[in-house]
């Protein structure tokens, strides 16, 4: 059994007083552990980090700073500690894969109160996840499990149970446009609703930090909730805390379910700055993650990958069955400065965007994308064949890797490839291009295709294509199949192709037996995670069609409470009132009129 420090003083990066020009990133607490801080300066250091730290006087400590750097052989994200004016040592080029604690040998504290600083050296995505000191020799845990977790808390002082953090009518988990729609509807139909998110700012992909507009149908309410202020960020947040009955929990990861049988009763969520846990209640719930959160939690059956040709007679599905699914995608913007903008030699990036030099499918700004940039020679054989389209997710990668424990190695794979084409462009016309810069580069990726839950029915592509009728139908959605083929050639962070089929144009009907999970009983589901096949998901996964599914969980969760029943008994017992109900917030009416409205 290994043996951990028993004692000492943990700092946590992300509960620093003043974070200066660093970043909380929060987005891969569940596959490394911990949120950290991320110096994401796009080639220039960013101010120093700092936080005051009472140490007893005269105690001699080892030092442990929890860090990863993430291109081992060429170390772009160093940075200092300082402890008191006294440089510790320089971390981040330990040289080794994955997350790590890097040993910074002992120092004797002779100021019993002094600050804390991190020092970014490069602006290159320098990460510092906690500093450890102790007087024992010992690593500390590094593995993202429940020891790991358990060992924070007693040094933290942090309760071992989760706080009760009320019961309410519905819980709904994550908070992108689609969420936002399915708290909103809950609240409207006079639910009390709390939501779970685990960003500082609602819309997810359509959110200012990624910045799509919602397509697919969207409607009055998917409309109000996107609207974006002078910020880019969109008006969802301020929808929601006009609504009495909600409570929204931003930057708290669902981490936990509590079930009773096939039911679960309450899901605990952990907050990113403080670490503290807190547990929400409800008698139903609605996942809007996008990834099956509350479904992997609670053990939900679910769908992934691509099902084969034979399946399911799908005409756009491949022979073969497979894990393939759509990437992340890093979303940027560049532009002319009025003067000379440097930018430091990156031999790791451009050891993988190699000579790719094309900085179309620039986001032009939040909501509006597959915008142009600036072209230095034609690319790769491949590249725009089929592609003739500056398009935003052309950029993407990840297909064949898991989304789930691999996420911050796509991201980073992604940041790669765009500074080192940023750095091809610039170093290919330096007269041309002498001037530009980066205007942003997201740090959280667009994410594509997780797993699917499988609901009492599975929609598919040969479903959309038909019309089927439903005696279930509850909302349409609309739209194109939109397929991601990767593979490319010659650059793996490019789509080898890309499918959109219009169909006939014509919205079609979404039966309730796909927002419902089929083995817990009280777990709904809205977004691109619904019960569909990897082709319909290819549709279904729009955000405004997912905002028609999260109005029919929140009206389904509504009758729920009205006759203290499960999501299928609505679907046995009331299925014309839900689609009354739903008909009242999207205005549609299913009776084959398939005019937008």
């Amino acid at each position: 059994m290994e043996q951990y420090p028993t004692t000492g003083i943990l700092v946590e990066a992300e509960a620093f007083d003043n974070y200066g020009g660093w970043t909380l990133d929060s987005q891969f607490e569940l596959e490394m552990g911990s949120p950290y801080l991320l110096a994401h300066g796009l080639g220039k250091a960013v101010a120093d980090a700092t936080t005051i730290v009472t140490l007893p006087k005269e105690t001699k400590f080892h030092i442990w700073v929890r860090t990863k750097d993430w291109v081992p052989r060429h170390h772009p994200g160093r940075f200092t500690l300082s402890y008191n004016n006294f440089v510790i040592g320089e971390f981040g080029a330990s040289g080794k894969e994955g997350w790590c604690w890097q040993y910074g040998g002992t120092t004797k504290v002779k100021k019993e109160k002094a600050p804390l600083v991190l020092h970014d050296l490069t602006g290159f995505g320098a990460r510092c996840d906690a500093i450890f000191f102790t007087k024992e020799k010992s690593e500390p845990p590094n593995v993202a499990n429940d020891a790991m977790r358990k060992w924070r808390k007693r040094l933290l002082g942090l309760p071992d149970q989760p706080e009760d953090a009320g019961h309410y009518d519905v819980v709904v988990v994550g908070g992108g446009i689609v969420g936002a729609a399915a708290v909103l509807t809950s609240a409207r139909l006079g639910n009390r609703v709390a939501l779970v998110h685990n960003r500082p700012v609602l819309g997810g992909n359509g959110s200012v930090e990624c910045g799509l507009r919602p397509r697919g149908i969207t409607g009055p309410l998917i409309d109000d909730i996107a609207e974006r202020d002078p910020s880019g960020d969109i008006k969802g947040l301020s929808l929601l805390k006009a609504e009495a009955n909600v409570k929204v929990f931003l930057e708290h990861c669902v981490f936990d379910a509590v079930k009773s049988g096939s039911k679960i009763l309450s899901v605990d969520a952990r907050h990113a700055r403080s670490g503290k846990e807190i547990r929400l209640s409800a008698p139903v719930f609605i996942d809007c993650s996008g990834r099956v959160t509350l479904g992997l939690l609670a053990g939900a059956e679910t769908l992934s990958g691509q099902e084969s040709h034979g399946d399911y007679g799908e005409s756009l599905a491949p022979a073969e069955a497979d894990y393939h699914h759509h990437g992340n995608t890093m979303f940027f913007r560049t532009r002319m400065a009025d003067k000379f903008v440097s930018f430091p030699e990156v031999p790791w990036a451009t050891e993988v965007a190699k000579d790719f030099s094309n900085l179309g499918g620039q986001l032009v700004k939040p909501g509006i994308d597959n915008g142009e940039g600036p072209v230095v020679k034609p690319p790769g054989p491949d590249v725009r064949r089929r592609m003739k389209l500056p398009a935003t997710h052309f950029w993407e990668y990840g297909q064949d890797m898991d989304m789930y424990t691999q996420g911050e190695e796509i991201r980073d794979h992604l940041l790669r490839a765009l500074f080192g084409t940023f750095s091809n462009v610039k170093r290919m016309q330096p007269e041309k291009y002498r001037n530009l810069q980066f205007d942003h580069v997201a740090f959280v990726a667009a994410t594509g295709e997780f797993k699917r839950y499988r609901g009492d029915y599975i929609l598919t592509e040969t479903d959309i294509r038909s019309h089927q009728q439903f005696e279930d139908a509850v909302v349409q959605n609309g739209g194109a199949f939109c397929l991601h083929y990767s593979g490319h050639e010659h650059y793996d962070f490019r789509l080898k192709d890309w499918k959109w089929d219009e169909r006939d144009g014509k919205d079609y009907d979404i039966p309730f037996r796909c927002l419902y999970s089929s083995n817990i009983d009280n777990l709904m589901m809205a977004g691109k995670h619904i019960s569909v096949t990897h082709v319909a998901g290819s549709n279904t996964k729009f955000m405004g069609n997912g905002g028609q599914h999260a109005i029919a969980t929140a009206a389904a969760a509504s009758l729920c409470k009205k006759y203290s029943i499960t999501p299928r008994q609505v679907r046995e017992q009331h299925m014309a009132e839900l689609r009354e109900v739903a008909r009242s917030i999207t205005g549609r009416k299913l009776d084959g009129n398939r005019s937008r409205l």
